[in-house]
């Protein structure tokens, strides 16, 4: 493909970046960058939220996650030249936030050990090359309810931010939806998935500008006494990481629900945006695939040390490729626009959860299209990728879904004599029944 000479690329930026060779241009890789920016920067606003709600400093947690959004993505550019944006997993985040925190009561600093953890296993696997071998191990019917799980644990906890579900003595019930929260959260649930069917691009960020300028009249959220300040510093949570604590055997479920999402999520995005771009080959690899997957598990590891969690390849990687974004120009570009939002970041924080959950809303019920490859005429997988979407849901804990899910697949297919279904490594898991037995007994 050529290259317009008006558009060329200085001799330096193409020969690092390679554009002539993957058919680009500094024009076509900056506004690939700004698109990708652009379908990505909720992340800002949303992630800091749910960490707030585990009694993470707000401010803080805002500028945690935005470097920790820069350094990976300037990490995957500069050293994997690739276009994709990395940001703490929504996944991960409600993991950490909601079940180890708020409802285990797992003290902050042994909830980031446990994704410090997480990310050594991923950068393990990634340096010994055998990442296939994870893929091989879990079966498909529970790798892809995971996602399906975290999707609607997701969209629940944007159901009860907004005030449209509560919980009492007898469980859930309908929220008050006629409240200017509620009434926020539905019109914004209508619209973004309106401009998403448009493929109208930043429809999750037009969605959250356009109900917090709304929410200001209604009483839901105050303007800032400034708009642009340094950012807060890291103090309350640099380095709040209790890597020993994190190792106790009744963590283990928790570690292993870390490492699927980032695993897996990471695994998808990068394989399916690469083969989008033109890079895969026969076989739908990428060439230097680890380089991407050694990025992603650094990240989780230096971003469990300044207060961003479970990072991870976002699909929203998707929209700089699909404008044209084929190299890691495209990154750098992302990275750079997330750092002006350091000085941004008093407009973040004043963004109430009635503007956040149907973002949160939306991207979780997304998620429940992996059930969709699950063969549900088979109830050898059917129930295995249903429990773990139910136990997920109904006892609020990624690990007790995961271990359920695992546990069930091995029982349902050794009596049902289909011994070959369940690869070796799997008998490893029957260990999970002991997790079960913990939490019954404590």
């Amino acid at each position: 493909m050529s290259i317009d000479a008006e558009t060329r690329a200085p001799t330096g930026l193409d020969r690092f970046f390679r554009l002539s060779e993957r058919g680009t241009s500094v024009r076509t890789e900056v506004l690939a960058g700004v698109s990708m920016f652009l379908a990505a920067a909720y992340v800002v606003v949303v992630v800091p939220g749910m960490l707030a709600g585990a009694g993470v400093p707000r401010a803080a947690a805002t500028t945690g996650v935005i470097v920790t959004v820069v350094l990976a993505t300037l990490f995957m550019g500069l050293y994997a030249n690739l276009p994709f944006v990395l940001a703490p997993g929504l996944g991960g985040v409600a993991l950490v936030a909601v079940t180890l925190i708020q409802h285990d009561q797992v003290p902050y600093p042994v909830a980031m050990g446990m994704v410090f953890w997480s990310g050594v296993a991923f950068l393990a696997l990634t340096l010994l090359g055998v990442r296939q071998l994870v893929t091989r191990v879990i079966p498909d019917a529970v790798r892809l309810s995971i996602g399906a799980a975290i999707g609607l644990y997701i969209a629940m906890l944007g159901f009860r931010s907004a005030g449209l579900i509560e919980f009492g003595p007898k469980g859930m019930k309908l929220g008050e939806l006629g409240s200017a929260a509620g009434l926020l959260a539905i019109a914004g649930l209508v619209l973004v998935t309106a401009l998403s069917a448009r493929k109208v691009p930043g429809a999750l960020l037009i969605t959250m500008v356009v109900l917090t300028v709304a929410a200001v009249p209604l009483g839901v959220a105050e303007l800032p006494d400034s708009w642009f300040e340094l950012p807060a510093g890291l103090g309350p949570i640099a380095f709040e990481v209790d890597v020993w604590g994190a190792l106790q055997p009744h963590y283990l479920p928790f570690l292993f629900a870390l490492f699927a999402a980032e695993f897996f999520s990471t695994t998808g995005v990068v394989l399916a945006v690469g083969e989008r771009i033109g890079l895969a080959d026969d076989k739908g690899e990428l060439p230097d695939v680890n380089k991407p997957f050694l990025v992603d598990s650094v990240s989780v590891i230096g971003g469990s040390a300044i207060g961003g969690p479970s990072v991870t390849t976002y699909l929203e990687s998707a929209a700089g490729s699909d404008s044209g974004g084929r190299t890691g120009l495209t990154s750098v570009v992302t990275g750079g626009l997330f750092a002006v939002l350091l000085l941004l970041t008093p407009l973040a924080t004043m963004i109430p959860q009635a503007v956040t959950a149907p973002v949160l809303i939306f991207i979780g019920l997304g998620m429940l299209k992996g059930l969709q490859k699950v063969d549900m005429s088979d109830p050898t997988d059917a129930i295995p990728a249903a429990l773990t979407v139910a136990c997920t849901l109904f006892w609020g804990n990624f690990g007790t879904g995961i271990a359920a899910g695992l546990t069930a697949y091995v029982l349902v297919k050794a009596v049902s004599g289909r011994f070959r279904d369940v690869h070796a490594g799997m008998w490893a898991m029957l260990p999970f029944l002991l997790y079960f037995f913990y939490n019954s007994v404590h």
